[in-house]
């Protein structure tokens, strides 16, 4: 294939299978969203420059997607409007502009494109969808729980299995690096090398933190504590600090609060880390059977609106990674698309394209042969190309008895039907 007719570095082309399974993936969540009381927000797929700048950090900013200007200005080089980078910076847009009109707290869920000017790789895209659901306005760790329940529905809504939503909390870690005297400036540093015990062994994670300054006795005792098999050797480190208490508090009311969920569905984990700094309390991720990475993460980001250009307003949420699983799951029956019937040409036009409407008419996805070939074997062809699981032939002798022949594609049982009641026994036929 040409590099011209490629898609563009980063992106893909979905042809009618994929649409129609991406879409039933989206209408899933999007259902179960809607059972929670979230309400659907769509934004604009760019925003002015300023609304991202300095608000992402340095890193993120760097993968900004920027628009130049246009008309007169473009040839100055300079950006002032930047594809949508992610959904949380639209929706503290959203909250500072329209605030007032908008329930309190504000629970939406958004579900669309996002882009990245990042290097492409196996399964790292320019272009992907994010599926988010936030609650802006409450502290209650009632709002936490909601968004794990929603999240663990939505993940069960989409076939998802043996999944579990691993917990921590923010205040847990720092109280942690209280309890074994790591001083804060270091203590983002060795949080981030926590962050690799799901990739690393205990031991190099011990190597590593004893050459970002640890001595060799804290770290391993760190490392064997996050990692015990049971947490009563992290309970008792934070049960020292006031904030290792608040954030054990957080971790066991949130887990009371989900306690309805099978039995062992979410588990305290703490050597879960989350990556992003902004986070300011609980915090999960969700691990499959045969999914690499999370499928699923979020957490309490109390400040970012405020930080990102919105008031300051408390708030968490969470993300599902449908590209992720969408990349992992067979196609389902229900995104296979297909024809309910088809009809072939041969004579009586118009009487074709009236059966055609009546059973559009009846809710029935219906194709007609458009190509130029009279002979039924080829049209035949084109039927079972299109998927259809009945096709109607009209040919001359049916037309002249005033029935239509019905073939069931699957079985290749034929019946003659009279054209009036063509609609009503496709109907039967397909049990609709």
């Amino acid at each position: 294939m040409a590099k011209a007719a490629e898609p563009p570095s980063g992106t893909r082309d979905f042809l009618a299978d994929d649409v129609r399974r991406r879409k039933a993936a989206f209408d899933t969540v999007s259902g179960v969203f809607e059972h929670y009381g979230f309400d659907p927000l769509e934004t604009p797929a760019f925003e002015r420059l300023e609304v991202f700048a300095g608000k992402l950090g340095d890193e993120a900013s760097a993968l900004i997607f920027k628009i130049l200007k246009r008309g007169v200005h473009e040839a100055t080089g300079e950006a002032d409007l930047a594809l949508r980078y992610d959904h949380t910076v639209p929706l503290a847009r959203v909250v500072g502009t329209y605030g007032s009109r908008l329930p309190s707290p504000y629970k939406r869920y958004a579900i669309g494109p996002v882009w990245r000017a990042d290097r492409p790789a196996k399964g790292r895209f320019r272009e992907f969808t994010q599926c988010d659901i936030d609650t802006v306005g409450s502290a209650s760790p009632l709002a936490d729980a909601e968004v794990l329940w929603a999240i663990h529905d939505g993940l069960k809504a989409l076939g998802v299995e043996n999944f579990r939503v691993l917990v921590n909390s923010r205040k847990a870690l720092h109280g942690l690096l209280e309890a074994y005297g790591i001083a804060e400036e270091r203590g983002t540093a060795v949080l981030g090398t926590l962050d690799k015990l799901d990739k690393l062994d205990p031991g190099a994670v011990v190597d590593e933190l004893a050459d970002r300054g640890l001595d060799a006795r804290t770290a391993e005792e760190l490392v064997g504590d996050v990692t015990a098999a049971d947490t009563d050797r992290v309970r008792k480190q934070l049960d020292t600090t006031e904030r290792g208490r608040e954030g054990l508090a957080e971790i066991d009311r949130l887990l009371d609060l989900t306690s309805g969920l099978p039995e062992g569905r979410i588990v305290y984990t703490p050597r879960m880390v989350r990556g992003l700094d902004y986070y300011t309390g609980p915090i999960f991720e969700v691990v499959a059977e045969g999914y690499p990475g999370s499928i699923a993460s979020g957490g309490r980001y109390d400040g970012l609106v405020a930080k990102l250009g919105g008031p300051d307003l408390p708030a968490c949420g969470g993300s599902i990674g449908l590209e992720r699983i969408l990349a992992i799951q067979a196609p389902g029956a229900e995104a296979s698309g297909g024809l309910d019937v088809a009809l072939t040409v041969l004579g009586a036009e118009d009487a074709i394209m009236r059966m055609a409407a009546g059973l559009r008419s009846q809710g029935l996805r219906t194709g007609v042969y458009l190509g130029t070939s009279g002979k039924l074997g080829k049209q035949l062809k084109w039927a079972n190309d299109q998927r259809a699981r009945v096709v109607l032939i009209h040919g001359p002798e049916e037309q002249a008895e005033g029935v239509v022949t019905m073939r069931d594609m699957s079985s290749g049982d034929q019946f003659l039907v009279p054209v009036a009641e063509v609609a009503a026994t496709v109907r039967e036929h397909l049990g609709r």
